[in-house]
């Protein structure tokens, strides 16, 4: 097969043999391949189909400011903006279907710029000395990114690196040719969770939300999950959110890496997507499971979830603080907003005799929320815990009410 086109793009100054095995790796499996220079100071052994020349134009700059800058973090910044802009008109005019970008961590800065300018969807792969490090800031991974270790390649081709080069080809090809694209014609549910054993609202949710005509999209509240549910919310990709596992608020507020950034619970209400919110398993600060214990958390009770994660209980004055959190991320919403407050508990953990159960700690968390929740907020407490059935009632009894006077499109 001819079917696919991949582009490829990379710094042909330094990289050309390895970015010449990438092309001929992606046509010996029958794909096309087009190539994109990124270099600053030198030239590609043989012409690419976009110069960098075009690149640094493409971004309202040019290779002699690039250069003329005398900085090479500056001047690769240039080519990132010109690369971002130039890849995602190309996109747009259907000229590729998958890119892979080949860098260090200047070409892996760059890649992560590129890739997440490119819609959901497009199969967008890097290819980097740097992949998984904790150089790599987690807020600028594009949603649907795939990253590949690019071990023992640092200087030209060997048979270490081969074996990742030939993977990625095959890799990004075969991405692009199985690739089932978001069905644009059906509006979006956006859905925060955890597993099935801490919440279980989604399970009464999602056929009942589908059955209505919504597809639903549920992301894992445990950092990352919550940084591509944000991502997805800036864009406007969902006609509703169903904002039910914020903890990633809290885990943010009190210094947890495990964080979907200072942004959790704003960007769906700063496009005006209405929202659905809830305080699932607000009481828990989850931190990385085989670090050592910070200091701050040493008197709290503990629970190892995993070997990667443990979760720390927080007190009254730390739920309260986690209260106001989301006061203060909602209030600047430009859509509407419903608050469900679960007088029952709002965790399986945390249900009358169960391990976790404070009451409380439950009473001043919601204490805290009635005092503070801005006027935008409307609140509705329910005698219920939240993975009850009349939760799972009373949001949908709040959407029906939105979608029939229009509020929610579909």
């Amino acid at each position: 097969m001819t079917d696919r086109t991949i582009l490829l793009v990379g710094t042909y100054d330094t990289k050309d043999d390895e970015l010449g095995y990438l092309a001929d790796v992606i046509r010996a499996q029958g794909g096309r391949v087009l190539t994109m220079d990124v270099s600053v100071l030198g030239d590609p052994s043989k012409p690419t189909q976009y110069s960098k020349h075009e690149v640094a134009s493409e971004g309202g700059s040019s290779i002699e400011a690039a250069i003329a800058s005398g900085d090479e973090n500056t001047a690769m910044q240039i080519m990132a903006q010109g690369c971002a802009a130039l890849t995602t008109r190309l996109y747009h005019e259907g000229r590729f279907d998958g890119v892979l970008v080949l860098g260090g961590s200047m070409g892996t800065d760059l890649a992560l710029d590129v890739t997440a300018a490119l819609p959901l969807g497009v199969p967008k792969y890097i290819v980097s000395t740097v992949s998984f490090s904790p150089l790599i800031p987690p807020e600028r991974l594009a949603a649907d990114v795939q990253m590949i270790l690019w071990a023992g390649g640092l200087y030209g081709l060997n048979g270490v690196c081969k074996a990742a080069l030939s993977q990625a080809a095959g890799a990004v090809l075969g991405a692009a040719r199985a690739v089932e694209k978001p069905d644009r014609t059906k509006p979006m549910i956006g859905m925060t969770s955890l597993g099935k054993t801490a919440l279980r609202y989604m399970v009464s949710l999602k056929p009942a939300l589908e059955d209505r005509g919504y597809e639903v999209a549920v992301f894992h509240a445990t950092g990352m999950g919550g940084r591509a549910f944000e991502s997805l919310a800036a864009q406007g990709a969902f006609a509703c959110v169903f904002d039910f596992c914020t903890q990633e608020l809290g885990n943010h507020i009190h210094g947890s890496n495990i964080s979907a950034g200072a942004g959790r619970l704003t960007n769906a209400g700063l496009v005006g997507t209405p929202q659905i919110v809830s305080g699932g398993c607000y009481d828990l600060v989850d931190v990385v499971g085989w670090q050592d214990l910070p200091d701050k958390w040493k008197d709290h009770p503990t629970h190892a979830h995993n070997r990667l994660i443990t979760s720390i209980v927080l007190n009254d004055e730390e739920r309260r603080a986690v209260a106001r959190a989301h006061s203060d991320q909602l209030a600047s919403a430009q859509g509407p907003v419903a608050f469900i407050l679960p007088e029952r508990g709002c965790g399986e953990w945390d249900r009358a005799g169960a391990d976790l159960c404070d009451a409380a700690g439950l009473s001043a968390f919601l204490s805290e929320l009635r005092a503070t929740l801005p006027d935008n907020v409307i609140q509705h407490s329910i005698d219920a815990h939240i993975n009850d059935p009349a939760f799972a009632d009373k949001a949908l009894e709040i959407f029906d009410d939105w979608r029939a006077r229009g509020i929610v499109a579909g």
